[in-house]
């Protein structure tokens, strides 16, 4: 998996190549990939993913240009992660997308999460999952520097959370209505439905991380 703590593919990969030589190695043993990322810059390597089974699993929040910049300011923007989505399909290389974070009042507009599932359904990724934001020791601090209104409405939605190893946890019926929402847009586009650490895997029809369109190649590694 590459990477499950940051992306690998920062500005600097495009120079520095790291990501893409760990990919090389790999792929020349036929050792499956997983690549988490929100970077269109995953696109060069397809020609290495080629090589061995590869899943790449693409974070879109929102096709809003002013949310996704309020969100991940420093992410290639929406419609490059749809292009670039568009190019990993073509290239029959397995892709399945990330709503993560969730954010409520932010990106759990019903009407906008269905003109985004919808897009990546007709970009042709085999699953959605989605995770609800966890803030870290920190986050509502600088929130209410940077964004008083937005963090107004956050401290409120949840102040009955909890924190769990330095994360904090929306309160689960909150997260469970959540799900409730917005789980069936995502099974009417005849996709697959995962959620990650929320606690409901009894919604899942697959697995969280996208693995499970490659984890058959894993077995010789495995026994």
């Amino acid at each position: 998996m590459m990477c499950d703590c940051t992306d690998p593919y920062q500005p600097l990969e495009k120079e520095h190549k790291i990501t893409r030589s760990c990919a090389t190695v790999l792929a020349r043993h036929h050792f499956p990939l997983l690549i988490v990322t929100k970077s269109d810059l995953v696109v060069r390597d397809l020609d290495v993913f080629k090589q061995t089974p590869t899943v790449v699993a693409m974070t879109i929040t929102t096709l809003s240009e002013n949310i996704a910049s309020f969100i991940e300011p420093y992410a290639s923007p929406p419609d490059r992660r749809v292009s670039a989505l568009q190019k990993i399909v073509g290239q029959e290389v397995t892709a399945v997308a990330r709503i993560d974070p969730i954010i409520p009042t932010i990106n759990d507009n019903e009407e906008d999460f269905e003109r985004l599932v919808s897009t990546l359904a007709d970009v042709g990724v085999k699953q959605v999952t989605i995770a609800t934001v966890k803030p870290v020791k920190g986050f509502f601090p600088t929130l209410k520097v940077t964004s008083p209104e937005i963090y107004d409405r956050l401290v409120k939605i949840y102040d009955d959370g909890w924190w769990v190893a330095g994360y904090k946890y929306l309160g689960e019926e909150k997260r469970r209505r959540i799900l409730d929402r917005l789980r069936p847009t995502i099974l009417k586009h005849g996709l697959q439905f995962a959620s990650c650490r929320e606690g409901f895997s009894q919604f899942n029809t697959t697995l969280c991380d996208g693995t499970a369109y490659c984890r058959a190649s894993l077995n010789q590694y495995l026994t």
